[in-house]
């Protein structure tokens, strides 16, 4: 029972090493800079944004919490770029989505070993939006409001765009980024295992 409890905790952290750390480290920066030049506006300070795809890569590659921090520092890169101020409440709101992003690994999808089939997409597909309403509908204004004390009637809109956006870049873009990367590591996988 503790091995489950250990194998679950490490799938939460993901693997710490150089490459993790590389990999948070370039994904936070993609991040940031697709969240400021790479998206199409929907609503006030919300993008149809291209930098969902990197959460999805970092979540693939390293797990569930390299992904948030990715995503999380991301933003505040995004928001340091574009000079409009700090917005830590939407930052916070990137991360729990991104955590929701890289759960993978919990739910069998091994994305390293090549493995990504239709069951693990409609379970990603199903977390994404949880993870999206819970991340924009409920963290972000909690925070908002606690950061802030400010009138969330704004915050409720840029929320449901954000929520609706995210989910559509992270289901129709996202799943085929996965389905490729896991047919390319199966690939690779396989090459290994012959030699």
């Amino acid at each position: 029972m503790s091995k489950e409890k250990s194998s679950v905790k490490s799938l939460l952290l993901g693997k710490w090493n150089t490459k993790t750390i590389v990999g948070v480290a370039i994904g936070a920066a993609l991040f940031g800079v697709l969240m400021v030049f790479g998206g199409i506006k929907v609503a006030t300070n919300t993008s149809l944004s291209s930098a969902m795809v990197v959460v999805v890569v970092v979540g693939a590659l390293f797990g569930p919490l390299p992904a948030a921090l990715a995503a999380g520092l991301g933003n505040v890169i995004a928001d340091l770029i574009s000079g409009y101020g700090f917005w830590f409440d939407w930052s916070i709101g990137n991360a729990v989505l991104g955590f929701f992003v890289g759960l993978l690994p919990l739910y069998g999808a091994r994305i390293e070993d090549g493995v990504f089939q239709v069951k693990h997409a409609i379970i990603y597909t199903i977390l994404c939006i949880i993870g999206n309403a819970l991340a924009f509908g409920v963290v972000t204004p909690i925070f908002t409001v606690l950061f802030f004390s400010s009138e969330l009637t704004i915050t409720w809109i840029q929320a449901f765009s954000a929520i609706i956006s995210n989910a559509s870049i992270l289901v129709i873009v996202g799943i085929p980024v996965l389905f490729l990367l896991a047919k390319r590591n199966a690939r690779a996988t396989n090459l290994s295992k012959e030699d």
